[in-house]
């Protein structure tokens, strides 16, 4: 009982601290294994075992390369860990899938069968807001009730703005890398719109917006590249922000920008930067 509540423990800090993991978990056994259903451990992105135990080297090489592959593409897996005879009596091989099981090879001498779920836990997606105009507000609001963790990155007094936020930055001085989805809109109205997008545009994220109009976003993109930025870091720029549903409150803005966001997200869409001349 005491590891299992340890284990149990371990999970809730490693989601409290936004680290991502993977956690494994045996579903069903067949004949002799070491390790029963019900066992869990957690895995870390580098593969190595920081908790926990699923049994010995008959399903952890199967288990650990799911692991990785479930951390990088954020899906689930179940492993089959068989003898091969018994695989071979079903016409399967080693690392065939079939009807979303994948199966591998069970070389100790105990050959049971083992079932092991396999599920990344990764950050909450973040919503990186830079400004503190109605949009911006009204980003932080909605992204927060549809499941994102919001950033507000904005000089601190214009931090009132946002009641309520899951990180507060002042100013615009962006980590440069962090794990878990990262999108960033930039809606600063005139109020360090340079700054903010230097800033916005130098930082690793699956999406990046500016809510104006593309012609003024076709001018701060220049004097950008003035100041060094690169062409590739300026084609990301999405502008104008959002789908186009015609939204004019800040409220139907920040809910056509939220909507791209998940377009990005759930499908990996992105618009093409559509500028005015």
């Amino acid at each position: 009982m005491s590891r299992a509540v340890d284990i149990l423990d371990r999970i809730s800090a490693m989601k409290a601290s936004g680290e991502p993991f993977a956690l494994a978990t045996v579903v069903r056994t067949v004949a002799a294994t070491a390790a029963k259903a019900g066992a869990k451990a957690v895995i870390l992105a580098d593969g190595t075992l920081s908790e926990g135990w699923i049994g010995g080297g008959c399903a952890r090489a199967a288990v650990l390369k799911a692991a990785r592959e479930a951390l990088a593409d954020g899906k689930s897996r179940l492993i089959s860990v068989q003898p091969l005879d018994v695989l071979q009596e079903q016409g399967i091989a080693p690392g065939d899938e079939r009807a979303g099981v994948r199966f591998a090879n069970n070389m100790c001498p105990s050959q049971g069968t083992m079932d092991v779920f396999v599920e990344p836990v990764l950050p909450r997606p973040q919503i990186v807001i830079c400004g503190s105009s109605p949009v911006a507000v009204a980003i932080a609001d909605l992204g927060r009730r549809i499941g994102f963790a919001v950033t507000v990155c904005a000089p601190a007094s214009d931090q009132a703005a946002f009641s309520e936020a899951d990180r507060r930055i002042e100013g615009y001085a962006l980590p440069v890398d962090e794990a878990g989805g990262r999108f960033v809109v930039v809606s600063t109205q005139g109020r360090g719109d340079e700054a903010a997008l230097q800033a916005a545009l130098a930082i690793e994220a699956d999406y990046v917006a500016f809510v104006g109009s593309g012609k003024k976003a076709q001018a701060l993109k220049a004097v950008l590249a003035e100041r060094g930025v690169s062409a590739e870091r300026l084609a990301k720029l999405k502008a104008p922000a959002g789908l186009d549903l015609g939204a004019i409150t800040p409220d139907e803005i920040a809910l056509s920008i939220l909507a791209e966001i998940v377009a990005v997200r759930r499908r990996g869409r992105q618009r093409e930067p559509a500028l005015a001349p």
